[in-house]
């Protein structure tokens, strides 16, 4: 699938400018977090720039997204830094993106397509890479529209397409194809996957599954409890790849890490993972882990409930996780210990030592499935 990528450290060296935007529905999320949180999505993706705008709009234009006077100001950004490239913190319609390409005469990569790369390079098992495949093809078919409309294939040969067949209709062919294609490999693996699945329904071991906003800990905390070595880095969607492994806490449990959930994330991608985060619906206990360090923590937990929500996992029993208590200063964490009180049951960790955990394991040891 042909497609455009964002240009990281490793290919040849462009000028790029990252366009940081507030916009009005992100009212209740604060400035700085949302493009600390950006600039963090820039730098997992490995990607370099050589400049950054950021701006907050009151309004949004449906056709570049950009308001006349802001995409002034982005165009003189443009000319100052001899940019090639643009990468917006936002999900841009196909006709945004098109409009402002054809205004700036840069490419330009919205936030789903900055995400698919990090999914590109975080995505280790097949089943992970089948997901960020189908999820490209979505994103991709979405670009098509409105290109290639009078260009014709020629294939005159029996049981071919005509030459009245465009290149639009020829592209969305040979996508629709490749989904299909994706959608059989996914299901072969899902066998398997199900029938793991009930083996262990029938043998009525728990399963507890970690839920999170990416970057909350989660890995930390299975690699301390089961002595694993799942990947872990200071990165945002470090891990794509569900891993499950036992627990022994007076009783055998399943502990299971799931992915990463983010403010924004595109609609595409939540379709695409659904087939992993299914895990959830069988989910005995949601350990929400919450990274008590972010200024906006509260807000995290509101994404990731939302999340939940759409995949229709809002009814789940769940443990709140005030985790990385070790690295909120001390003059703030007596106002943070008073408002943790809002959400119960909860425990507080320091996944980074057994010693930090051991609220956790009591909880578990003492929980009735």
């Amino acid at each position: 699938m042909a497609s455009k990528k964002p240009t990281s450290t490793k290919a040849q060296k462009t000028r790029v400018l990252l366009l940081g935007i507030h916009a009005p529905y992100n009212k209740s999320i604060d400035r700085e977090d949302y493009f600390d949180e950006f600039l963090s999505l820039v730098k997992t993706a490995g990607i370099e720039y050589h400049a950054a705008f950021f701006t907050k709009l009151r309004s949004i234009d449906k056709g570049r997204f950009l308001t006349k006077g802001k995409l002034q100001d982005l165009l003189t950004e443009c000319e100052k830094n001899d940019v090639e490239e643009i990468i917006c913190s936002e999900i841009l319609t196909p006709l945004q993106e098109r409009n402002l390409e054809e205004m700036t005469g840069k490419k330009v990569f919205d936030r789903e397509e900055l995400i698919l790369e990090i999914f590109r390079n975080s995505a280790h098992s097949a089943e992970g890479k089948i997901q960020v495949e189908m999820a490209e093809i979505e994103y991709f078919k979405t670009r098509v529209a409105g290109k290639g409309t009078q260009l014709a294939q020629q294939a005159g040969h029996i049981g071919a397409r005509g030459p009245g067949e465009t290149a639009k209709e020829y592209i969305l062919r040979h996508l629709a194809e490749k989904t299909r294609q994706a959608k059989k490999r996914l299901k072969t693996l899902q066998k398997s996957r199900d029938i793991q699945r009930k083996r262990r329904l029938e043998s009525n071991v728990p399963l507890v599954c970690l839920v999170g906003y990416t970057n909350a800990g989660k890995s930390t905390i299975l690699n301390q409890l089961t002595k694993s070595d799942v990947l872990v880095e200071d990165k945002l969607f470090a891990t794509l790849d569900t891993t499950t492994r036992e627990l022994f806490v007076d009783k055998k449990v399943l502990l299971s890490d799931t992915v990463g959930f983010i403010s924004h994330l595109p609609h595409h991608l939540i379709e695409a993972f659904k087939s992993t985060l299914d895990e959830l619906q069988y989910a005995h206990l949601l350990l929400h882990v919450v990274d008590t360090s972010n200024h906006a923590w509260k807000n995290q937990i509101q994404i990731v409930e939302k999340t939940l929500c759409d995949l229709g996992d809002e009814n789940k029993k769940v443990l709140y996780i005030f985790n990385k208590m070790d690295k909120v200063p001390e003059e703030s964490k007596e106002a943070l210990l008073e408002e943790i009180q809002n959400y119960q049951p909860h425990v507080i960790t320091d996944a980074t030592s057994k010693e930090g955990l051991k609220e956790l394991v009591e909880f578990l040891k003492n929980y009735k499935f």
